[in-house]
């Protein structure tokens, strides 16, 4: 199997909206004819739920199932949100925000929020989140070029145990619907008659966990490191000028664009692939069914042919045409959602506590994950 690693932007755009490429193959081919493997017992769990949900899905399936989500999981519905994203903020903060206060970022304030935001939008139980966030950690793993016996046991029972969890739930929604995402994909139905299948609405919650928050966790994080890094260098600087604008009511757009840019200049999900579905040359490399491409979103991101100044933070870059949430049929359907997030986060930590500052300003970036999701291990900072 041959592996072509894409780093331009214009070629990793191209590769994105090319429907010559997927991110399955075996709705055309089987293993044998691709060459691949058989598929290993061990992660049976969890290349069942792979297969049936909307990142991994080809047309007509894809089409089928994105048009089902989509009815439920609206603009409007996003948007909706802020109200309540906006009060779990603001609890987070007075309970982190004593004088001269320390504590970890990601932990005390990034990894908190989307978790219990997606659980709230889908209908979990209070009772019941705190195994989300580690269910996600071990699912998304998998996602790695290589993976160990322990990963795929670990994804195996995340899967297993997520997925009987929320059967329980859309069982329940079916005899006493609710105001929550799990009823309106019970209820959606397209003009056809045509609903998820059961089967297809967990999957489809267990994707909407791991995607509805690994962006907004890594790149909130990832972003105030490069605020508050640049912050050490020049104290007038970009923090300061968000903290400026933190404290006007119409402030949300100067954040959103802030957010762009961050997710431009520090990107959490590094590398996504594609695979050749039909034989094609690309840069002079002959490439058959099965074969992989590697798209570095991140390399792309910094492409000097497509952006000016791609190596300096400008927060207030526009257009931003960034790659962080993809392209064409599989652009991310949770991208409404992370950036209202991010932008809201970013305020509410700029209008809460101007004063922050990184505990250890000279020590490096400790990072966990790998080529396709990567985000901070840790981010211990000061509040004054």
């Amino acid at each position: 199997m041959n592996r072509v690693v894409l780093t331009r932007h214009a070629d990793i755009a191209a590769a994105l909206r090319d429907r010559r490429l997927g991110r399955s193959a075996l709705h055309r081919y089987s293993r044998d004819e691709l060459g691949w493997p058989p598929a290993d017992p061990r992660q049976a769990t969890f290349d069942a739920f792979n297969d049936n949900h909307l990142l991994d899905s080809e047309p007509p399936k894809h089409t089928r199932l994105r048009s089902l989500v989509s009815l439920a999981f609206t603009p409007r519905r996003v948007e909706r949100l802020q109200g309540r994203i906006e009060t779990i903020l603001e609890t987070q903060l007075r309970d982190l925000g004593g004088a001269g206060g320390a504590f970890d970022l990601v932990a005390d304030y990034a990894e908190p929020l989307p978790v219990t935001v997606i659980a709230e939008l889908l209908g979990v139980p209070p009772e019941e989140r705190g195994q989300l966030r580690p269910w996600s950690a071990a699912i998304v793993r998998m996602y790695e070029p290589h993976k160990t016996p322990e990963v795929q046991r670990d994804a195996e029972r995340a899967v297993t145990e997520f997925s009987a969890l929320l059967r329980e739930l859309a069982r329940s929604r079916r005899a006493r619907p609710r105001d929550d995402l799990i009823t309106a994909l019970v209820q959606a139905e397209d003009g056809g008659g045509d609903r998820l299948s059961e089967k297809e609405l967990i999957d489809t919650c267990i994707l909407l966990l791991n995607a509805g928050h690994e962006a907004s966790v890594n790149g909130l994080a990832a972003g105030v490191l490069a605020l508050l890094r640049r912050r050490e260098r020049r104290p007038s600087g970009h923090w300061e000028a968000l903290v400026g604008a933190a404290g006007h009511g119409d402030s949300l757009p100067v954040f959103r664009t802030a957010v762009e840019e961050l997710l431009r200049f520090d990107t959490p999900l590094p590398m996504f692939e594609r695979i050749v579905l039909e034989p094609l040359t690309l840069h002079g490399a002959e490439l058959r069914p099965g074969d992989r491409l590697s798209l570095l979103y991140a390399s792309g991101n910094r492409d000097a042919q497509k952006f000016t100044r791609p190596d300096d933070l400008l927060l207030d870059r526009d257009p931003n045409p960034h790659l962080t949430f993809g392209l064409g049929i599989h652009y991310c359907l949770g991208a409404p959602l992370a950036r209202l997030e991010l932008a809201l986060s970013l305020r509410a930590l700029c209008r809460t506590l101007p004063g922050l500052r990184l505990a250890e300003p000279d020590a490096p970036a400790r990072y966990v994950g790998g080529f396709v999701i990567r985000g901070l291990e840790r981010l211990d900072v000061v509040t004054g």
